[in-house]
């Protein structure tokens, strides 16, 4: 548990700062010596996953695979109006490139599609916005949030007990991942399993500290019956559900479900704690998005038609985490 704690903090303080690799490329867009500056304006850092694109966007600059850009991180600190703020004020200094991750979609949307109609190339991810008006004038790289819910629910049917007693956290209920994974697991197992019982639901915003919060709530409240499995959209609030109950032998046998297959999630897994996870690979996303950048500089890619792309999702559990934990070794993400 120390390895992992030291791990989450690292990934957390990830700051905003400027990132500058490499030598001019031949025939290259850079103009009296200066590069394009793309900025990646995160939706939280404090949550695990969006640290961990822009760790692995920090590694891919730091490598010198980018000439032609330099980037900047910023962190909008999971508020709405913050990351509007932030749109704008990219836009008024004249970034080249914005790469958004939304934090609640309905709520940035305004922002985001003022910011595309400038003529500044937009690439959203974790999540894209859904929506004809914004998909035909802004890039994506994401991940299919169904599936991703879908693959840990259908595993889920065989493993969960009868008559089990669930909790599920959501995300923001603006943003697109939440609702799709919530709606994943509702058609590939609630739907399926009607004897089991929704004790509590609500969201924790992906934030682990929240999820601790509720989970300590809903143990006091269950009273004798333990709760016997716990949904989450993200691993960082089932992280914070085990959290809660990691000092009562009642929850030994709790299982827990997320989405994201981090660093953390797979130690977990591999420990008896996390009983399954979809990966999410924060190292593709980064390095799509990367070169996305690249081929919107260099031309390769042009501004219309614009393009959207999804990375591939896979389930793990007990029976193949070493995988998960090889993947990341090799990533640096464990040592």
């Amino acid at each position: 548990m120390k390895k992992l704690m030291s791990l989450i903090v690292a990934l957390t303080l990830i700051g905003g700062a400027a990132f500058a690799a490499g030598q001019k490329a031949v025939d290259s867009p850079v103009v009296n010596g200066e590069k394009k500056r793309v900025v990646f304006i995160a939706r939280g850092m404090a949550d695990i996953f969006p640290a961990l694109i822009a760790k692995c966007m920090q590694d891919e600059m730091t490598e010198g695979k980018h000439p032609l850009f330099t980037l900047e991180i910023q962190d909008a600190q999971s508020n709405n109006e913050r990351q509007n703020s932030l749109i704008g004020q990219a836009l008024r200094d004249k970034y080249n490139i914005l790469v958004i991750q939304p934090n609640d979609s309905e709520a940035e949307k305004s922002a985001i599609l003022e910011a595309a109609g400038t003529g500044v190339p937009i690439i959203l991810t974790n999540p894209r916005i859904p929506e004809q008006a914004l998909m035909d004038i802004t890039n994506s790289v994401d991940a299919d949030p169904y599936e991703q819910g879908a693959v840990v629910a259908r595993y889920a049917l065989n493993t969960i007990p009868q008559g089990a007693r669930l909790v599920v956290f959501r995300g923001p209920d603006g943003n697109m991942h939440s609702v799709e994974r919530r709606r994943a697991w509702q058609e590939e197992f609630f739907d399926k399993r009607g004897d089991v019982e929704i004790f509590r639901e609500d969201s924790a915003h992906w934030m682990e500290s929240e999820a601790i919060d509720f989970m300590k709530d809903w143990v006091q409240s269950s009273g004798d019956k333990p709760i016997d499995a716990v949904i989450s959209m993200n691993d960082s609030m089932a992280l914070g559900a085990l959290q809660a109950v990691k000092d009562n032998s009642a929850y030994d046998k709790m299982q827990a479900y997320g989405v994201d297959g981090d660093a953390g999630a797979a130690l977990l897994i591999r420990d008896g704690r996390l009983t399954a996870t979809a990966f999410q690979n924060a190292n593709d996303l980064a390095a799509r998005i990367l070169q996305m950048c690249d081929d919107i500089i260099s031309g390769k890619q042009p501004l219309k038609p614009t393009v959207n792309t999804n990375i591939t999702c896979a389930l793990y559990t007990k029976d193949n985490v070493a995988e998960l934990i090889a993947i990341h070794k090799e990533l640096g993400n464990i040592r």
